[in-house]
């Protein structure tokens, strides 16, 4: 096989330090989850490539100046695509791109239990396959990419939350300053756990109650403009960033790596949600690592 990545025959080099992340595993164990991590985390994030269009993708946005790139390779591949990537990933690493493999793993019960709540079909479900047969078979077809990972992550007991801090913190992904997370949730559903900070915005104006807006997010413009009209709203806000900005600073000087801010609301739709949103936008002004979750609406 022949691979060119930013080479002489392309005529320019590849930027120094061009760091690959290459997510698979199991359908159900987190690996969009963890793609998004990533992304918020300005990786540049491709799903379900082809895993023969790796190198030139890693060309074309290394040279685009992208530092950081993650790819999801997973079952949707043809069956010799993923036989050959330790290959296309061994002449990568050739060339000098720094890479990593991450397979996501999770125990039958557990991947039956969230297919069976999302009523998501298995990609491998097609012509009447059962579940657990997809499943066995899925891991059949990745036990070569298990065996070559630099890591095995069993998401069996993690949450979506926990999984976004492992991918933030314990795998090396992002490191550094203290990373934060802005998670928006409704009360009627209960507290997100592992929550660090938690603010009740139930006590401000709801755009639930305007007919219009109601099926729309506080992501929306139109939510946005409403709840920025409201002056305890934007008081409310500026008063969150000001306690945030005094002690933030603290749990840097205890050594922490992670922080979860947890905004709710009645619904977790409209006001909740700007108000991370807000949070986020304001922090990432000063900071790299923010992230936000909204709960409700993933």
């Amino acid at each position: 096989m022949v691979i060119k990545v930013g080479d002489e025959a392309a005529g320019h080099p590849a930027p120094a330090q061009t760091r690959l992340v290459v997510l698979s595993g199991l359908s159900g164990a987190g690996k969009t989850i963890a793609l998004r991590t990533l992304e918020d985390f300005d990786f540049y994030c491709v799903d379900n490539l082809p895993a023969a269009l790796m190198p030139s993708l890693v060309d074309a946005v290394s040279l685009g100046g992208h530092r950081r790139i993650a790819v999801g390779v997973d079952v949707r591949n043809r069956a010799e695509d993923l036989n050959r990537l330790p290959e296309v990933l061994a002449d990568l690493a050739r060339l000098g791109i720094d890479y990593q493999l991450i397979f996501l793993d999770t125990r039958d019960d557990v991947l039956v239990k969230r297919f069976s709540d999302t009523r998501r079909r298995h990609p491998l479900s097609a012509d009447g396959l059962p579940l657990n047969d997809a499943i066995a078979l899925e891991r059949k077809l990745l036990r070569p990419l298990a065996a070559i990972a630099d890591r095995v992550v069993d998401s069996s007991e993690l949450n979506v939350h926990q999984l976004r801090r492992l991918i933030a913190t314990e795998l090396g992904m992002v490191g550094g300053e203290l990373s934060l997370l802005f998670e928006s949730f409704a009360y009627k559903r209960g507290l997100p756990i592992d929550a660090d900070f938690v603010f009740d915005a139930r006590c401000l104006p709801n755009p639930h109650w305007d007919a219009p807006l109601r099926p729309l997010s506080g992501k929306d413009a139109a939510v946005r403009a409403w709840l920025e009209g409201k002056p305890e709203v934007e008081r409310f806000l500026e008063q969150l960033k000001g306690f945030l900005e005094e002690w933030l600073p603290r749990f840097e000087a205890d050594n922490r790596s992670y922080v979860t801010i947890c905004i709710g609301c009645s619904g977790g739709r409209h006001r909740s949600v700007y108000l991370a949103e807000r949070l986020a936008e304001h922090f990432r002004s000063t900071r790299e690592q923010v992230l936000t979750f909204h709960r409700e609406l993933e």
